[in-house]
């Protein structure tokens, strides 16, 4: 068994690698153009193959981890999400599979803001890196159903909400290589890439946000 999982985990980190290797390099190159393209859709096959096979390993014997199990999960809801978000370039209306997607991110956002209150209020060690993030899943969700509730008038907030996901996605590949590559798995390993991930989505809402006209004065 020991060995099996061995092989899981080597499978697993190499889709992960990919998926940080092509993340990184679909934020260097021009956005929009053939080598993004590509390289985000090998970043999102590196990601979810990564998580899918992470999810039974959180379960095995001596491997048991609900933590990194829900964050494997988010990692799936952000790449499929930020996936998504692209047909909105065209639909004005969202479908059940939207609201499928961000409900069931919805549900886990929730469990897991409800295990980081537990832990913390049992003194169990980490536990608020469940609450930090529960709470940006459940952020993230809310702002989906705010999405889909007026589509025809946000439809033009897909970009903003596709680097949004993508970017949280790399966030987590990143966070990965940090806590389980490196061996480094304090509070501000865990914490750190989102934090500098959230100034760099705001950085490029604000870079793409339509730019309001200059109003001169009369003299």
């Amino acid at each position: 068994m020991e060995q099996t999982i061995k092989i899981l985990i080597y499978i697993h980190a190499f889709f992960g690698g990919i998926g940080l290797i092509t993340g990184t390099g679909s934020i260097l190159v021009k956005k929009g153009g053939l080598l993004h393209k590509r390289m985000g859709k090998l970043f999102s096959i590196g990601m979810i193959t990564s998580s899918l096979i992470s999810i039974p390993i959180c379960w095995m014997p001596k491997h048991q981890n609900i933590f990194l199990f829900l964050i494997g999960l988010f990692t799936i809801y952000l790449v499929i999400a930020g996936n998504r978000v692209l047909t909105f370039k065209t639909k004005t209306k969202a479908d059940t599979i939207d609201f499928i997607i961000s409900g069931s991110m919805l549900f886990f956002s929730v469990v897991m803001i409800a295990l980081g209150v537990y832990c913390q209020l049992m003194n169990i060690e980490n536990g608020i890196l469940f609450t930090f993030f529960g709470g940006f899943g459940l952020y993230m969700t809310i702002k989906d159903f705010q999405f889909y509730k007026n589509v025809s008038e946000t439809n033009k907030k897909w970009l903003s909400k596709h680097i949004g996901k993508m970017i949280g996605a790399l966030i987590a590949s990143i966070t990965a290589f940090i806590v389980a590559g490196i061996g480094i798995g304090n509070i501000m390993a865990w914490m750190a890439p989102s934090i500098l991930g959230t100034i760099y989505i705001i950085y490029w809402n604000r870079k793409i946000a339509p730019k309001k006209p200059v109003l001169k004065s009369i003299n």
